[in-house]
């Protein structure tokens, strides 16, 4: 049994009708559009990244599908509202389908937005019927993923990879699933540490008990403290009757908390003393209660550089880190993203056609970096399926639904060195692992800060990584000031 958290579920909109967020600074446009679709779509309404995260959060049900402009306030000019826009409303629903509906169309702003997770970009101006039939499009596909459910017993079959690393997480999982203590599961955004969650609680005693998920990043602070804790009537204004939390409903099951490296710290001690000794209290109330649930918790953070820089509590991280389980990114997975491209092919076989990829194809994704993981090679999938149907797909058709220069200036970190040349190192006289780490580090930043052109918050997206842990490596290692 899973729940999620409750404003992350349904796709429908009070009316009945799917539930819509549009996100647009221009009036005219927001105004309109929200009579055209309005028809067929409950639609919900923002002008920026602080208006729709707050509307999100007091949603009673989650839109399923979300249409947002790249160019917001406060910088309407450039693509980076809406790129982190993007992260904020997976973060809220990885099922959502975002779509793109922006006048910065060149072809960096729209792979970029794709690699992210937005699963279609439409230009503007666009013709109103276009974007009803691309919406309906993306719900066909969302009943499919909802509708897919794996056999009994074959819960692999949602961590598919024949590579050695792998099989490696699965022996993990299969060796940590029915420990009491927390598992911490580090790994990039779109690699599948949900599935890890859901299987470690599958192959627990606890899996006839519930597996509740609450994603960190999406509250703010006060918000998660009462989804996490529960609260007592008139705890604060609009708490108009006592409530559980998730502490509580999730009996003796399994607590997923999803980005936990965004956990405010001002809430992390509180967190720290339930890991303790199962022990935290409704807000608004005096009476300890006990928590008797398991926690898995994910991060996309390096959480020892946060821990350094002062962002995250050492000893909660001790206490999480127990057992902890690293979820390879997809370019360090061999040719499982072939086994993948055959399983969504199928799960998408009543949405869109089949098709087939040329062997010059098939090298261009062997030499690419994937850097929106396993996420960004499904969405590929779907829009190669829909716009090429049963044809054969060569290098030049598949380049256009890749990232720019990544495939080459992301080199896979296997392929850098053979293990001859590595024994040789480790047999050499003071040999320093921390050494060659750092200089490793050196050179994939530096790359990345010239193919940005010195942008910190471009480079940071490139790398995989916080704009603030860029920044505190940048100074660690001596690379120049920040630029803007």
């Amino acid at each position: 049994m899973r729940r999620e958290l409750p404003n992350k579920g349904s796709a429908s909109g009070a009316e009945g009708l799917p539930g819509l967020i549009l996100v647009d600074d221009d009036l005219m446009i927001v105004e309109s559009l929200s009579f055209v679709l309005g028809v067929e779509f409950n639609v919900h309404t923002a002008v920026n990244r602080y208006t729709a995260r707050t509307l999100l959060q007091n949603l009673d049900e989650m839109p399923s599908l979300a249409l947002i402009d790249l160019g917001l306030p406060p910088d309407p000019h450039g693509p980076d509202e809406g790129f982190a826009l993007i992260k904020e409303l997976l973060a809220f629903n990885d099922q959502m389908k975002i779509l793109v509906l922006s006048g910065q169309s060149d072809r960096a702003n729209i792979q970029h937005a794709l690699t992210l997770g937005a699963v279609d970009f439409v230009p503007k101006p666009c013709d109103a019927d276009l974007l009803r039939a691309r919406l309906n499009h993306q719900l066909l596909i969302l009943d499919a993923e909802q509708s897919e459910s794996l056999p009994s017993g074959n819960e692999d079959e949602a961590l598919l990879g024949s590579s050695s690393v792998m099989k490696a997480l699965r022996d993990s999982i299969a060796q940590f699933a029915n420990t009491p203590f927390p598992v911490l599961i580090e790994g990039e955004s779109g690699c599948g540490k949900e599935l890890v969650a859901q299987r470690l609680h599958n192959l627990s005693d606890r899996h006839d008990e519930p597996l509740l998920t609450v994603n960190c990043a999406a509250f703010t602070v006060d918000l998660l403290e009462a989804q996490l804790f529960g609260h007592a009537k008139g705890a604060y204004t609009g708490a108009e009757q006592a409530r559980s939390g998730f502490f509580e409903d999730a009996t003796t099951g399994s607590l997923f908390l999803d980005e936990v490296g965004e956990m405010p710290f001002e809430l992390q001690s509180k967190f720290l003393r339930v890991l303790e000794n199962g022990e935290y209290y409704r807000l608004g109330e005096t009476r300890a209660r006990h928590s008797d649930a398991r926690i898995i918790a994910a991060t996309n953070r390096d959480l020892r550089e946060a821990v350094r820089i002062g962002e995250f509590r050492a000893d909660l991280f001790h206490r999480l880190s127990v057992l902890s389980i690293s979820v390879p990114p997809l370019r360090s997975r061999g040719r499982d993203w072939k086994l993948l491209l055959d399983h969504f092919r199928r799960l998408y076989a009543r949405t869109i056609k089949s098709f087939e990829l040329s062997t010059n194809a098939e090298e261009l994704f062997d030499a690419y970096a994937f850097p929106g993981n396993v996420r960004e090679l499904r969405n590929i999938v779907i829009r190669l399926g829909t716009r090429y149907s049963e044809a054969m797909i060569d290098a030049d058709v598949l380049r256009a639904e890749l990232e720019p220069d990544v495939g080459t200036s992301l080199l896979k970190i296997e392929d850098t060195d053979d293990n001859g040349t590595i024994a040789t190192q480790l047999a050499s006289t003071g040999f320093q692992l921390d050494d060659e780490v750092a200089e490793m580090e050196r050179r994939y930043i530096t790359v990345a800060l010239n193919m940005s052109n010195g942008n910190l918050s471009k480079a940071a997206r490139l790398l995989g990584v916080n704009r603030t842990t860029l920044y505190s490596k940048v100074s660690r290692l001596g690379l120049g000031e920040e630029s803007s």
